[in-house]
């Protein structure tokens, strides 16, 4: 039986010796987890190891047995894929975060627009070369497709795309001024010291809903991982990750995240 997050620190914080957790987690998550690993650490004690990176690369370091005890997704497809190889413990999974999906420019831009047209959209972009997570991949870029896609601008601009591993490394190459326009997720933006402006945001509906699933590992094994991970959960967490720009997700509401998409997750179901 999982412990209560308040109960569960106090249980850890008395016990001398305590195991580490290790965490591999979406890159996307890093400002937000790096605050909340370090406010459970110093309430229990327990040290957290976080290890970031794309979503599939970390999948795939997890098939191949690196020692994990906790995977913190950016898509349900990955932590499906994990699932269906009896790599996680399934009764353990849960939705924590959504996110919405932006494009972000190098330089000033007058005002907010709403890319709700793939004219408005090409007009920004012009001939100016947009960066993107690998698209058929990574999450980020995945719905970055999906929503120039559903815009009906993706054959327009594909060829202007730059991709690469994961969002940060996205968000780097507009930041350092190499590329004019990029695709991340708003929570990107904190931190970044004002190095690129916020353009425009892409409907929720142009693209899957952003969720990102966590579980405990099929060899994440002690009270310490399960304890963490229930304290993702915890208010003064989601109070870190909406600082963050992150959207807390409703409990139980399994891969359809917001109400918005409860009618068509719903049709959605076998």
């Amino acid at each position: 039986m999982r412990l209560a997050p308040y109960f569960a620190a106090a249980v850890l914080a008395a016990t001398p010796a305590l195991a580490e957790v290790t965490v591999f987690a979406a890159a996307s998550l890093k400002t937000a987890l790096d605050e909340v690993a370090a406010d459970w650490t110093e309430k229990t004690g327990v040290k957290v190891l976080l290890s970031y990176g794309g979503t599939p690369t970390l999948a795939r370091q997890i098939e191949a047995g690196a020692p994990a005890d906790i995977f913190v997704s950016a898509a349900g497809t990955w932590m499906d894929y994990l699932q269906d190889r009896k790599l996680i413990r399934p009764e353990t999974r849960r939705d924590i975060l959504g996110n919405r999906l932006v494009l972000i420019s190098s330089t000033s831009r007058a005002a907010f627009v709403k890319l709700d047209t793939g004219a408005k959209v090409k007009d920004l972009l012009g001939d100016e070369r947009l960066s993107m997570a690998l698209v058929d991949a990574v999450p980020a870029g995945q719905y970055g497709k999906e929503a120039l896609m559903s815009l009906g601008v993706w054959d327009a601009v594909k060829d202007q795309v730059i991709q690469s591993e994961n969002v940060t490394q996205a968000l780097r190459l507009v930041a350092t001024g190499e590329v004019a326009f990029g695709i991340v997720y708003m929570s990107d933006l904190v931190g970044d010291g004002g190095a690129v402006k916020l353009v425009g945001s892409f409907p929720e509906d142009s693209h899957r809903p952003i969720v990102y699933p966590a579980a405990l590992t099929a060899d994440g094994a002690g009270p310490e991982a399960a304890a963490f991970l229930d304290y993702l959960a915890d208010p003064a967490a989601i109070a870190v990750f909406q600082r963050n720009r992150f959207v807390p997700v409703a409990a139980g509401r399994a891969d359809c995240g917001r109400p918005l998409f409860a009618a068509r997750c719903a049709d959605a179901a076998p």
